[in-house]
């Protein structure tokens, strides 16, 4: 879903149109997305230039594994349904 809003979203810039404001981006990353921003990026070259938009999704990035890794050691993933 992340991927899609970034695609619309890179699609919105190169016609001057409506943009999604940075900040839901990165909430869209935050909430998990982060794999599929990343992605765009990466491959649409969609805000890879933007040096302060990159240093916000790298924390968030970095937010989800901490908080991954702090589910795994309390042993909550375990309990996850699959």
């Amino acid at each position: 879903m992340t991927f899609l809003v970034y695609a619309v979203d890179k699609s919105a810039a190169e016609r001057q149109a409506w943009r999604v404001p940075e900040a839901h981006l990165h909430l869209l990353a935050f909430a998990g997305g982060w794999p599929g921003a990343t992605l765009a990026q990466q491959w649409l070259r969609h805000k890879s230039k933007k040096a302060e938009f990159r240093f916000v999704h790298w924390l968030v990035v970095l937010a989800n594994l901490v908080g991954l890794v702090v589910l795994a050691s309390q042993g909550a993933l375990r309990e996850w349904p699959v």
